[in-house]
């Protein structure tokens, strides 16, 4: 009898792709299905987060998505008689090595992902539809569907992961519901050439009576072009002559819109799973949670769900790791996307309504205000890091846990860890957890160390940071295979960390 997969992941976009990729870094048994026969090739998604960034780079990756992106800069505030230029990430963060929004279609995203996928002898199964799903026992039994006449089989798998959107399979035949709400505006989605506007920025027309955004993309075309379908216009088929009168409603720079590649309509969801979880079935991305695009923040959230999971579930698959380490994938995701719904509503709610009140703030009020309260700092910083989810922490998960001695600066248990000093997330780039030992080396001897890891080895690296640590005092800190700190410490007793990896790591028996 063949043992079952490990995992079965269903839907290839940028959150099946990642988690694939980690899935494979852990020597998990699994494959990967999606019912399209292509990857997309419009750009959809086009903003990669500094955290997003900060995640890929364990695949070796986020060079290539830099060098083909674009990390702009300004946005442009148009209004009727002026232009309101404003620098968004000037702000000087010195831990991250990526401090900017960088635009990457959705679809070079997905390329270099898969390319990575191929490089490590995984394939992704295409034209392959999830159609039932039936748990029997240890294993989920999965029925699949082959198109072009290529027949049905059944695959065991001991965990199933939906990624696959909105309208997911998993989630719906796992019985998990999907609440939230529709909004009543249509929006008109293109990537296309416009002569007339100025490169390099983000470009932004607000009106009484709706937005006009581009945003910069360089491939598959030079813009981005976000509308939102004036109030009374007719429910047409999108072409190329509406989006210019669009644009001609809109933006009275005499703005020319020419050869598009991909134009099309759609209406935006709040909608958020009532569990990530349920038994052997987990949700991420677009099956967890959908939103509006306000902030760049649906693909980067859910390719943080996939780098979350896949540790883990590669990790307890292959005994290294408890079961009950899967149960903090909801308790440490579920949060961040309740977040990222409210946040994206208001945003959304304040760019659309038709208030008068909200609409005199949103067109006079904002755009005059914008340029001063930006000037400081401080709070455009605050609000960077929340846009950019490099605020993200665990501090309440069971897996973050603070020792005695919790350091009185620095990160704590729970928190990503900053690249400061610069290039400290590069020594953590490997495989694995990596114990960061701050303070003199004579504190932390050998045999002691060996003790302590003995059994689980090779899954932890060793990394004495002496003076170039992000603490200023003597710390043990433990980093997952995510980035964040799972244990925190001052002094140099190690029973604190011995407990953390025996009830999270357990040593194993050679």
């Amino acid at each position: 009898m063949t043992a079952p997969l490990d995992v079965l992941v269903v839907g290839a976009g940028p959150t099946g792709l990642a988690l694939a990729a980690q899935l494979r870094t852990y020597g998990a048994s699994f494959r990967i299905v999606d019912r399209s026969l292509d990857r997309v090739h419009e750009s959809r998604a086009l903003g990669i987060q500094p955290r997003t960034l900060e995640a890929l780079a364990e695949f070796g990756v986020t060079d290539e998505l830099v060098t083909r992106g674009n990390p702009a800069m300004q946005l442009r505030i148009h209004l009727p008689r002026r232009v309101v230029q404003l620098p968004l990430f000037d702000i000087g963060l010195t831990d991250t090595a990526y401090p900017f929004l960088l635009f990457l279609s959705q679809a070079e995203t997905e390329s270099i992902l898969a390319e990575h996928l191929a490089r490590q002898d995984v394939v992704v199964e295409r034209g392959t539809e999830l159609v039932r799903l039936k748990r029997e026992g240890p294993a989920v039994s999965c029925r699949l569907r082959r198109g072009g006449g290529g027949g049905e089989e059944t695959v065991d798998a001991r965990y199933v992961v939906g990624c696959d959107g909105a309208h997911s399979t998993v989630r719906t035949q796992a019985g998990i519901g999907f609440e939230g709400y529709a909004y009543p505006q249509t929006f008109l989605l293109a990537d296309l050439e416009v002569d007339g506007l100025e490169p390099g920025a983000v470009h932004t027309y607000m009106t009484g009576s709706g937005m006009l955004l581009f945003f910069p993309l360089g491939s598959p075309a030079t813009w981005r072009m976000l509308a939102m379908r004036p109030p009374g216009a007719p429910d047409t088929r999108v072409k190329l002559e509406f989006l210019q009168r669009i644009t001609d409603l809109y933006a009275p720079d005499g703005l020319v819109l020419r050869d598009p590649v991909w134009m099309t309509d759609f209406r935006l969801h709040n909608r958020g799973a009532a569990h990530y979880r349920s038994g052997p079935f987990f949700l991420a991305g677009d099956a967890a949670h959908i939103h509006s695009p306000a902030g760049a923040q649906g693909m980067n959230t859910g390719i943080q769900d996939a780098l979350n999971l896949g540790w883990k579930l590669a990790l307890v698959c292959q005994g290294r790791a408890p079961a009950e380490l899967l149960d903090t994938y909801e308790t440490e995701r579920a949060p961040v996307g309740r977040s990222v719904l409210r946040f994206t509503d208001r945003a959304f709610t304040i760019g659309t309504s038709r208030n008068p009140l909200i609409r005199f703030a949103r067109t006079r009020l904002a755009p005059r205000l914008a340029p001063l309260a930006l000037r400081a700092t401080g709070p455009r910083g605050r609000v960077f890091r929340t846009v950019s989810e490099l605020g993200i922490r665990y501090r309440q998960s069971p897996a973050s846990t603070a020792g005695s001695r919790p350091p009185r600066k620095g990160p704590r248990a729970g928190d990503r860890l900053p690249d400061l000093p610069r290039g400290l997330q590069a020594r953590r780039a490997g495989r694995g957890w990596h114990l960061l030992l701050s303070g003199p080396p004579a504190l932390w001897p050998a045999e002691r160390l060996a003790s302590v890891l003995r059994g689980r080895d090779d899954l932890i690296t060793v990394h004495r940071l002496g003076g170039e640590s992000p603490w200023p005092d003597a710390v043990q800190g433990l980093v997952r295979p995510d980035g964040y700190l799972g244990y925190v410490a001052r002094g140099a007793h190690l029973e604190g960390l011995r407990a953390y990896l025996e009830r999270w790591l357990p040593a194993q028996q050679r």
